[in-house]
């Protein structure tokens, strides 16, 4: 029995370590021609810093010559009211995208980037049972696809932030009601690739990796552990996503993989204005731009949107402009 036990634990090893190097070997290239880096802008992140939102997101269009952008639309802003739409801030970001010759990626659906995470309107949360509040979405979702399917700065449609993610202030997951938005939003617009996104390093990528056209991971190293109650440094090596990359390939063949999250501002428990700049080091430092950046770099993937953009805007009004100009050199490789 026991010599049955150990065969099996053998094999068992056997065949993960054959994956491993299959999987790995068939990721995708190891060093794409050239990478392309984009940014996600939050225009709420950004008033947040006390800054004027529109003058960050001119700058990293005219300064940083950004031409990847994901851009958040957030269904508590857009329709506060019933049928009552909003769209003068994402019409100018469109906007000045499409002058810019950027693409732009719009986040749509209840999870969007930047915390609570999920940002149903109040009228949808006091709604009678979940039919309507479904119901709702869908309306809110369609109304969205179909005012920009035709714009020119359009690139793909980001269908819900990590929504197999159990992070935020959020409702429970719903599988299904997810493949709804999927299809409505492939119906309403099939010339615009989908795209899911999921953690890169708490998500075997399975589920959100066979929905969509395209997979998004996000890339974190430099966190603060609510367990451990101290500042952690992420050591997962770039093979990790590579694994689960060849993992998402084998079961969707010829699947893009973007890093739709790469770290690039500090992670804080207070919020960056109650964070002095030299605790926020401690999780973005220059060193660890450009570590995050390598380990990046190695998993093969591309594109990838950095998270931060708003606070290198806040930093270098604060007396630290080197992030910003090292992004810079980023966007005119």
């Amino acid at each position: 029995m026991r010599r049955t036990v150990k065969k099996i634990i053998l094999i068992f090893i056997a065949v993960v370590l054959a994956m491993g190097i299959f999987f790995y070997f068939n990721a995708g290239p190891l060093k794409p021609k050239k990478f392309e880096y984009g940014v996600t802008f939050s225009a709420a992140q950004a008033q947040n810093l006390g800054l004027d939102w529109k003058q960050v997101y001119s700058d990293a269009l005219d300064n940083l010559n950004v031409k990847l952008i994901r851009i958040p639309v957030y269904w508590n802003q857009v329709e506060p009211q019933p049928g009552e739409y909003q769209f003068d801030d994402l019409d100018y970001q469109m906007g000045l995208a499409e002058k810019h010759n950027a693409k732009v990626i719009l986040a749509i659906g209840i999870k969007a980037p930047r915390w609570p995470e999920c940002y149903q309107p109040d009228w949808v949360k006091n709604s009678s049972g979940p039919g309507a509040a479904d119901n709702a979405l869908l309306s809110f979702l369609e109304t969205v696809v179909q005012r920009y399917y035709g714009n020119p700065a359009l690139d793909m449609w980001q269908v819900e932030n990590e929504p197999f993610l159990g992070f935020g202030e959020c409702p429970k997951m719903n599988k299904a009601l997810l493949d709804r938005e999927i299809a409505l939003v492939k119906k309403l617009d099939p010339a615009h690739p989908v795209i899911i996104s999921d953690s890169g390093e708490l998500s075997s990528w399975t589920e959100a990796g066979n929905r969509g056209d395209v997979f998004g991971t996000t890339l974190y190293r430099f966190v603060f552990s609510d367990v451990f109650n101290r500042y952690w440094i992420n050591y997962i090596p770039s093979w990790f996503y590579r694994v689960k990359g060849g993992w998402v390939r084998l079961l969707n063949p010829g699947k893009r993989i973007a890093i739709i999250e790469l770290q690039a501002e500090p992670w804080t428990t207070k919020g960056i204005l109650n964070t002095p700049i030299d605790e926020q080091f401690k999780t973005m430092s220059m060193g660890k731009f450009d570590s995050i950046l390598d380990v990046a770099r190695a998993t093969g993937f591309s594109p990838q949107y950095l998270w931060g953009v708003e606070w290198w805007y806040w930093m270098r009004q604060n007396g630290h402009p080197e992030f910003w100009e090292k992004a810079k050199t980023l966007f005119n490789q």
